[in-house]
C-alpha cells in the first residue's frame, strides 16, 4: 500500500522535504503554535454552534416565555436560538470554549508577536510573515468582534450601532459604506445574515489563507534559531525533526491546552444573553468592547469633541478617534520592517538587552497602549471617585504621554545598568583567568 500511494503521491519526497524539517526547541516558539490550535478549536466548535444557530433578526416567539395570546413574547430568531443554544446538553459550554478561546487566540498572537519583536526575528529576510502576522492579528480581532454580534441580545445591539456609527463617520463615502457593509440602514433586515456572512465564511476564509501563506513562508526560510544553536553549529538548523518528534510534542501541547481551556470555561461563565435581555432602544450603561479594542475605546473617550467640513465632508471626533488614530498606530506597527538598516540575513533570536532602543520603544508602546485601555474606564474612574468629569481627560491625557516617555528612558536606564554589571562580570572572569595563568 505504501508502495502504490508513493508511485502516485511521492509521499517520500514529501517526507524528505517536509516532514523531516527541523524545528527549534524553545518553550517562547510554542505561542505561534497555540494561536493555531486556538484556531483550529474555533473553527470546530463554530461549526458545532451554527448547527443550531439562526442567523435572522426575524421576529419569532419566545418559547421560553411565550407570552399570551393576545400579546405574544416576540424577540429577533438570532437571540432565540442563542437561547436555545445556552438550554441544550454543554451548549453553553460550548459557548464558554468557543468566546475564550477566541479571546486567547488574539493574546496569544499578540505575545507572539511581542517574541517577534523584541527577539528581532521580523528582519531581513521575515518582513512578509511580520506583515503577514499583522495581517492575522487585525483580521482574528474583527472575526471577534463579529462573533460576540451574532447572539443579538441588546449588548450586541448597542454593540453593532456603535460599529455602524463608526463607519458612517467616514467623511464623504461614510453613509454608503456603512449600508454597503451592514446591508442597510441600521437597525435593517439584513444586519445578521451579514455579520454571520462575515464571521462563518468571510474572515475565517482569510485567517485560514493567511494562516496557510504564514506557515508556508516559515517552513521556506525557517525559524530564527534560539542563541544556543550558534554555539552547536552555526548557520544550521538545530532542533528535532517534524514528524517524529515535533507532531508528538504539538498534539500533546494541543491536548492539554484545549483540557485547561475546557477547564476554566467550565468554571468562568460567559456573556450573558439571558440579563442583557432582546434588543431594545434602552442603552446599556459603560458598555466597552474587549480588552484587544479597548485602546481604540480609550482614544475616543478622551479625544475632544470636534467636527469640520473639508470638501464637502464633515470629518470628526469619531472618525479621528476610531479610524484615523489606530490606523496610523497599526501604521507604525506594519513599519517595524522598514526601520531596520541590517542588511544582512537574521539567522539567530537576538537577545533584547543588546538592542536597548528597540527594547525602550517597545516597552513604551506597550506603556501607551495599556495607558489608552485605562482611559477606556474613564466612566468607572469617574464613577469610583478617582477623577471627576472636569479633570479626567486632562489626567488620562497626561498619562497616556508621559508613562510611555518614562517607560521608554527607564528601560534604557535599566538596560545600561544590565550591560555594566554584564561587561563587569566580563572583567572579573577575565581578571581571574590571567591570575590562575
Amino acid at each position: 500500500m505504501n508502495q502504490w500511494l508513493d508511485e502516485r503521491l511521492h509521499i517520500s519526497r514529501l517526507n524528505d522535504k517536509f516532514l523531516r524539517k527541523a524545528f527549534p526547541v524553545h518553550h517562547s516558539f510554542f505561542l505561534g503554535e497555540i494561536t493555531l490550535f486556538s484556531l483550529i478549536v474555533l473553527i470546530i466548535t463554530g461549526i458545532l454552534l451554527a448547527l443550531a444557530y439562526e442567523p435572522s433578526n426575524s421576529l419569532v416567539v419566545n418559547s421560553f416565555d411565550p407570552g399570551t395570546p393576545d400579546k405574544q413574547n416576540l424577540i429577533p430568531a438570532a437571540y432565540h436560538s442563542a437561547l436555545k443554544i445556552n438550554a441544550m446538553p454543554f451548549g453553553d459550554m460550548l459557548r464558554r470554549v468557543h468566546h475564550w478561546m477566541a479571546n486567547i487566540m488574539v493574546a496569544a498572537a499578540v505575545i507572539h508577536m511581542m517574541r517577534i519583536y523584541f527577539t528581532g526575528a521580523f528582519k531581513k529576510p521575515r518582513e512578509i510573515n511580520w506583515w503577514i502576522g499583522m495581517l492575522l492579528l487585525i483580521f482574528a480581532a474583527l472575526t471577534a468582534v463579529t462573533g460576540y454580534i451574532l447572539p443579538y441580545d441588546n449588548y450586541a445591539f448597542q454593540t453593532v450601532g456603535v460599529v455602524y456609527a463608526i463607519v458612517k463617520s467616514v467623511p464623504w463615502v461614510g453613509d454608503w459604506l456603512a449600508q454597503a457593509a451592514f446591508a442597510g440602514q441600521f437597525p435593517g433586515a439584513g444586519i445578521i445574515p451579514r455579520i454571520y456572512g462575515y464571521h462563518i465564511m468571510l474572515l475565517p476564509g482569510i485567517l485560514l489563507a493567511l494562516t496557510g501563506a504564514h506557515m508556508l513562508i516559515m517552513i521556506k526560510q525557517k525559524h530564527t534559531q534560539p542563541q544556543y544553536a550558534k554555539r552547536l553549529a552555526y548557520k544550521k538548523i538545530v532542533g528535532v525533526p517534524l514528524m517524529t518528534q515535533q507532531t508528538p510534542i504539538m498534539l500533546i501541547l494541543a491536548l492539554l491546552f484545549t483540557g485547561l481551556v475546557m477547564l476554566f470555561a467550565a468554571y468562568i461563565p460567559v456573556h450573558p444573553v439571558e440579563v442583557f435581555g432582546p434588543p431594545s432602544s434602552t442603552p446599556i450603561p459603560n458598555i466597552k468592547p474587549d480588552w484587544y479594542l479597548l485602546w481604540v475605546f480609550g482614544a475616543l473617550a478622551i479625544i475632544p469633541g470636534f467636527d469640520f467640513e473639508l470638501f464637502g465632508g464633515t470629518i470628526g471626533a469619531e472618525f479621528v478617534g476610531a479610524m484615523v488614530f489606530p490606523g496610523i498606530v497599526i501604521g507604525l506597527m506594519f513599519a517595524v520592517p522598514m526601520l531596520d538598516k541590517a542588511k544582512d540575513n537574521q539567522y539567530y533570536a537576538e537577545n533584547p538587552t543588546n538592542h536597548p532602543v528597540r527594547l525602550a520603544a517597545g516597552t513604551a508602546f506597550m506603556a501607551f497602549m495599556l495607558m489608552l485601555s485605562l482611559a477606556g474606564y474613564k466612566p468607572d474612574l469617574i464613577q469610583a471617585g478617582l477623577l471627576t468629569s472636569a479633570n479626567s481627560n486632562t489626567i488620562l491625557w497626561i498619562l497616556v504621554i508621559a508613562v510611555p516617555i518614562v517607560t521608554y528612558f527607564a528601560t534604557v536606564g535599566i538596560v545600561r545598568m544590565i550591560r555594566a554589571l554584564r561587561e563587569a562580570d566580563e572583567r572579573d572572569a577575565l581578571a581571574h583567568a590571567h591570575a590562575d595563568d
